[in-house]
């Protein structure tokens, strides 16, 4: 499976590139709303998830104008919608502003893959996130495994441990490391390790975060792509966050 997407990676055309990122955003968007709005609001859902693949275009395109006006307007349609169908009247703002916030979580954030792959050895700036955040996720499960005792954040993840988050820490430094000597070369060494370490600390949060989502909704998996291993939201947590902070180091630091 990891071959196959490397391939896709390095091998396709921007519009197919920019399709997979819209199917993994929209399949996210599915599960996000099956998991904070489980039994309702149906046509809302499915509207708010082909709102929120449409968001990535302007994003993609650069047309900031138009993305800020589109959202206001967006944002206005759903306020009206909620207005007239408002259901249980103490749940409609929480809904509202649940449906709102899943724009913000994934749609924009997940844009900047599509973003990253435009830039200057876009293809490569993709490969260091996915090489840094799998070291990350790896290096955090042995290192909590064999040698955890502290609880890192038992509330919202109890398995995970201080060693573990430190242990995931030097494994994404580890990564920026190998990245810049071997496919990454023309950025510095110390910006690199500078990225690995921030994008590190992103990566840990965003899991938390996720985590703190299906506790407080009360759910184990946010769905069943994988059995045992949970759904695509599952797979992405740990990515979401850290391709916005790539995208802009690139543009800051890649000359």
């Amino acid at each position: 499976m990891l071959p196959l997407l490397i391939a896709f990676i390095l091998k396709a055309p921007a519009w197919g590139f920019f399709c997979m990122v819209a199917g993994i955003a929209g399949w996210a968007l599915c599960e996000y709303y099956a998991m904070v709005l489980p039994g309702r609001r149906y046509v809302e859902r499915w509207l708010a998830i082909i709102t929120g693949v449409s968001l990535m275009i302007p994003l993609v395109f650069e047309q900031y104008e138009v993305f800020v006006g589109l959202i206001t307007f967006i944002v206005f349609i759903f306020a009206c919608l909620f207005l007239l169908h408002h259901g249980t009247m103490e749940r409609a703002a929480g809904d509202l502003a649940l449906m709102v916030f899943g724009f913000f979580y994934l749609s924009i954030p997940l844009a900047h893959m599509v973003m990253l792959r435009y830039l200057e050895h876009g293809t490569r700036w993709i490969l260091l996130v996915l090489f840094m955040v799998m070291v990350n996720d790896t290096s955090a499960y042995f290192t909590g495994t064999f040698l955890g005792r502290h609880k890192l954040y038992p509330s919202v993840s109890p398995k995970k441990s201080v060693e573990g988050a430190v242990g995931g820490l030097a494994g994404s430094l580890c990564a920026a490391a190998v990245a810049h000597w071997t496919f990454v070369p023309w950025t510095a060494l110390s910006h690199i390790l500078l990225l690995g370490l921030v994008a590190g600390v992103v990566a840990e949060l965003g899991d938390l975060f996720e985590s703190l989502l299906k506790r407080s909704f009360g759910i184990k998996d946010s769905g069943a792509l994988i059995p045992g291993h949970g759904g695509i939201l599952d797979r992405l947590d740990s990515l979401i966050f850290v391709f916005p902070l790539t995208y802009y180091f690139a543009l800051a630091f890649q000359g």
